[in-house]
């Protein structure tokens, strides 16, 4: 063996389990193992998962925030409007060194896998181009899989279907659309057919934006289950943000979930960016905007969350912490109970996982040798306190390490906790 953990607590409630790696993949997972390496790491019943995963985020634009200006609305459009100032502005130079320092983040936090969005509607490519450099950059550590996003509109930007065409040329990895930003409901489902259609003539996975509104009348997510069906394209197809299902009629939704199951369509939320930018034009009650987590899990449909976007047009915060996505998903969706709670770390690393379609990801023997060493001893408390990273591994290999959280207290009346850990 290169490299034993010993003494780890696993996500699904196993204890004292010995993690032995070689050649840069899982060797071992079983109790006290009989091996020695030339490196052990003693992770004290702390636990172990595999790394985490961010299935839907925007690279392109991420720590651009106040370039040119700030969003003061807090809107989605203005957002869209404003990232449409700022394209004419960008070098490809900047955009390589913010999406570099935004992988360093993610790195720091366990993040070794991003599902990023990249806008096709320059007809320069300069995102393209700068995030396809990236994606080579960082493959030693980190998996970057790009969606060719046509942020103005398939059909509602007159070179985008040719910009999304030679962007997949070019080697981005899976075919994006945003109907409801079309000009027109039907519009929208045209765009819908035209990216499924042209997804299963080059065998790529779909990732579309889909009814990101609070229009209970933005239906998209049928007209997708429905062509994921038709073309065979099950379990190749994703709709992202599904907000307008917040605030759709019960009657309906009772009959589109089955649809979105039937067609082996997975959904993924992005709970941070959903409660900021939805229900903007509510006064009182005000939505929050979320999709239907729990009913989609319950109706068998695999539903992950993401980070979609830090410090950007859209959202002044973030920092590519995937247990605070999870966090706020957990609240915002009242995912209370233990197997809820459960689920929600499994929507920032198993599940998205699956979507993205990640080989050799997991803990079992054989999977890469891809983990984080949390300062938690469970999912739950690791989302409770946002737990410290104390080691992440890529491929057999610690990238990065960072001390537990501890504390030294002076308290009168109390006596003193040296190296208090606040984790427990």
């Amino acid at each position: 063996m290169e490299l034993i953990i010993r003494n780890a607590s696993l996500p699904d409630g196993r204890q004292g389990i010995d993690i032995g790696i070689k050649d840069g993949r899982i060797a071992a997972v079983t109790p006290a193992l009989a091996a020695t390496a030339a490196q052990e790491i003693d992770a004290g019943g702390d636990l172990v998962a595999p790394p985490f995963v961010d299935p839907h985020f925007h690279m392109d634009a991420t720590l651009s925030h106040g370039l040119p200006r700030v969003n003061q609305s807090g809107t989605l459009l203005e957002g869209i409007a404003l990232w449409g100032e700022l394209k004419p502005l960008l070098t490809q130079e900047a955009l390589v060194e913010r999406a570099l320092q935004y992988c360093d983040w993610a790195v720091g936090r366990g993040l070794l896998a991003i599902r990023s969005h990249v806008d096709i509607c320059d007809d320069r490519l300069l995102a393209v181009e700068a995030l396809l450099h990236v994606k080579r950059q960082v493959a030693p550590y980190l998996d970057l899989q790009l969606v060719a996003f046509p942020q103005d509109g398939a059909l509602r930007s007159p070179t985008a279907m040719a910009n999304l065409k030679r962007a997949i040329a070019m080697g981005v990895d899976v075919v994006g659309g945003i109907p409801h930003f079309e000009r027109t409901m039907a519009d929208g489902a045209e765009s819908v057919r035209l990216l499924c259609e042209f997804a299963a003539e080059k065998g790529l996975r779909v990732d579309m934006h889909c009814d990101e509104s609070d229009d209970p009348l933005s239906r998209h997510i049928e007209t997708l289950a429905y062509h994921s069906n038709r073309l065979g394209l099950h379990g190749r197809v994703t709709g992202s943000h599904l907000t307008s299902m917040h605030s759709m009629d019960n009657y309906y939704v009772s009959k589109l979930l089955p649809l979105i199951r039937e067609a082996g369509v997975a959904a993924i939320a992005n709970p941070l960016i959903n409660i900021t930018l939805q229900g903007r034009h509510d006064t009182y009650p005000k939505r929050r905007g979320m999709t239907r987590v729990p009913e989609m899990l319950a109706a068998g449909i695999d539903v992950a969350f993401g980070q979609d976007c830090a410090m950007d047009p859209w959202y002044n915060l973030g920092s590519g912490d995937m247990l605070e996505v999870a966090h706020m998903g957990l609240h915002v969706t009242q995912m209370t109970g233990q197997d809820a709670m459960r689920a929600c770390f499994d929507a920032v690393t198993s599940t998205p996982a699956r979507i993205l379609g990640l080989e050799g990801y997991g803990l079992e023997t054989g999977c890469h040798a891809d983990l984080v060493i949390l300062d938690a001893a469970n999912p739950i408390e690791a989302i409770r306190l946002r737990a410290a990273r104390r080691f992440v591994i890529r491929r057999g290999q610690v990238i990065s390490t960072a001390p537990a959280a501890h504390a030294t207290l002076h308290l009168p009346q109390r006596p003193a906790h040296v190296n208090f850990r606040l984790q427990r």
